[in-house]
């Protein structure tokens, strides 16, 4: 074979430098150096076929660093989007049929064979129509997503997106003959994947498959794979005999796909997380809102001097009302502390967009307002307007208005008047049984409009819209007027039970 040179490299060296030139070999030459010996200095030859394929560049998102979500929880908890895989169906067998006995051998040879005990005939597994039952393939295993009070947020499945169940057992077919003794593949076990008790299941860019808003709730979201079947592998002049125990006879090679477990079901999933609550307290950033929740309730959130404290929405359980007796534990409710609107953010400013949906489940909303701010009524009015051009229902159910910081002189001295002009922008409630059936009839189903889209809203205007149940004046930090501010809201609770208004 000949020997392939760098074309810069002669074949034959010169005859004048072959006593000082040693033959040019392992990609290296002599180079002259002026006043010294000479050196042997090392080239590279680059091919054009040697060159690495460059790794094509992969378009799905990488997930965020553990840094990120340690720092920014608060934008990755209530949703994510995972891929799950069931399991594939274990494979089926290619059997060949017992040999038949010999007649030779079922002849007495000798005195000596009479005790002998006579071979037992097969008994093979039937089916209904007393055909034989072949052992198939396991079942892949399924994939269920269930609700679990003991998980809070999504923020795991930003750390691991892609869940695979097992696949099915295969047929241990030992030997490959048929025999009694065979067994079908073992199913592979369900994979259940816990999720926050509110977490809404739906297809990626699809429909929705569950709302789990109870404990213990599942939806089957991608099934496993059917195993295959055994197929009976005979000569043609047997086949006609076969045919007599089982219609599962092999006819061909091209039969063998029978015998392969089918794939299971690869699904995209978005989980959307909505707060699970009775009553949601607004408020612009800084109004009270967290204190207040844990005035009323044993829940211990971050309170601190300064605007969005709050980023994850905080939840606390309300006791009963002792004025009911033994029915004061039918009158527990759940409150939700939500992170604090800015004018804007039905558009995304701040952290309003991200956590105006968790509203969606909510019955009353309790409205604080800083009685002490500049213009508590202009507050007071921003809110509401982000309310209505984010989902118009939301201002259609019954609220209490709390006006906090009363204990500071600035808000004392216009308590009364703030007070008249809170309560009386808006219009008279009406109760009558036609207009509750409107509504009922108007409230479109969570299921056939997206999740995050926010809903149209009419030409109403904020005058247009109910009234405040009522406007309480209170200092939480204080613990000033706290049984006023329970008595409105269970009395605002017991309004939406009575009526029985639609679940949002």
């Amino acid at each position: 074979m000949a020997l392939l040179l760098h074309p810069r490299v002669p074949s034959h060296p010169p005859r004048a430098a072959t006593q000082h030139h040693p033959a040019i070999s392992d990609g290296s030459c002599l180079v002259p150096l002026p006043g010294l010996a000479w050196k042997r200095t090392p080239f590279a030859v680059t091919c054009r076929a040697a060159r690495v394929k460059e790794a094509a560049p992969t378009t799905r998102a990488a997930p965020p660093p553990p840094a990120s979500l340690a720092k920014e929880a608060h934008k990755y908890f209530d949703h994510a989007v995972v891929t799950v895989r069931a399991g594939d169906g274990g494979h089926g067998a290619v059997l060949a049929m017992p040999p038949a006995p010999s007649a030779d051998a079922a002849k007495p040879r000798g005195r000596f064979n009479r005790g002998e005990k006579k071979s037992k005939k097969v008994s093979y597994k039937r089916n209904y129509d007393g055909s034989v039952a072949l052992p198939t393939g396991g079942h892949g295993g399924d994939v269920v997503v269930y609700a679990d009070e003991a998980e809070e947020t999504l923020l795991r499945f930003h750390e691991k997106a892609r869940y695979c169940a097992k696949r099915g057992g295969n047929v241990g077919a030992a030997g490959g003959t048929l025999s009694s003794r065979m067994h079908s593949g073992f199913a592979g076990e369900t994979l259940r994947i816990p999720v926050p008790v509110g977490t809404v299941v739906k297809r990626k860019k699809g429909t929705v498959l569950a709302d789990l808003d109870h404990p213990g709730d599942e939806v089957l979201v991608a099934r496993g794979g059917q195993g295959g079947i055994s197929l009976i592998d005979v000569p043609e002049y047997r086949r006609r005999k076969a045919m007599a125990l089982s219609p599962n006879i092999m006819r061909d090679a091209s039969d063998k796909v029978l015998t392969h477990g089918q794939p299971g079901e690869e699904v995209s999933l978005e989980l959307i997380l909505r707060v699970v609550a009775d009553v949601g307290l607004v408020g612009l950033p800084n109004a009270g809102k967290s204190t207040l929740l844990s005035a009323i309730t044993l829940a211990r959130p971050d309170i601190a001097d300064y605007p969005f404290t709050t980023l994850m929405p905080n939840l606390g359980r309300l006791g009963g009302d002792p004025a009911l007796g033994a029915l004061q534990f039918s009158s527990e409710a759940t409150l939700a502390d939500l992170p604090g609107l800015i004018e804007g953010a039905h558009l995304g400013k701040g952290l309003g967009r991200n956590f105006l949906r968790h509203l969606r489940r909510t019955r009353v909303i309790v409205h604080v307002v800083d009685a002490a701010a500049d213009d508590p009524v202009n507050d007071y009015k921003i809110v509401r307007e982000e309310l209505r051009m984010y989902n118009p229902q939301y201002l259609e159910r019954p609220y209490v208005v709390v006006l906090n910081k009363i204990d500071l002189p600035k808000a004392h001295d216009r308590l009364s008047s703030l007070a008249l002009e809170i309560s009386s922008i808006g219009c008279e409630e009406t109760h009558d049984k036609n207009d509750i059936k409107d509504n009922r009839n108007a409230n479109i189903s969570k299921h056939q409009v997206p999740l995050d889209a926010e809903v149209e809203g009419s030409e109403k205007e904020l005058e247009d819209y109910p009234r405040p149940q009522a406007v309480v004046a209170a200092s939480v930090l204080r613990h000033i007027g706290i049984d006023e501010m329970l008595k409105e809201i269970r009395a605002a609770l017991r309004k939406c039970f009575d009526h029985k208004l639609p679940e949002p």
